[in-house]
């Protein structure tokens, strides 16, 4: 599984990565957290708001910080 943070480095950006490497961690499943922080890459998923959540290329959330409970009901 890939989770992508898209995000261009802002406080909540940086929040909503250690949070995703949370709900990893706590659900004991193997799944790589990457930023995305290229503002091209970014538009290429049609996200206009960040932070942005996608899992395995697909968004799940935009312009939301999600706590590692709301992350784990999206990833499980």
């Amino acid at each position: 599984m890939k989770i992508q943070i898209l995000g261009t480095g802002c406080p909540k950006c940086k929040t909503l990565t250690a949070n995703a490497e949370k709900a990893v961690k706590e659900l004991g499943i193997e799944a790589e957290v990457v930023k995305v922080t290229e503002i091209k890459d970014i538009m290429a998923f049609g996200v206009m708001m960040t932070p942005a959540l996608a899992v395995d290329g697909v968004v799940k959330s935009t312009g939301h910080l999600l706590s590692p409970e709301q992350i784990k009901k999206l990833i499980s």
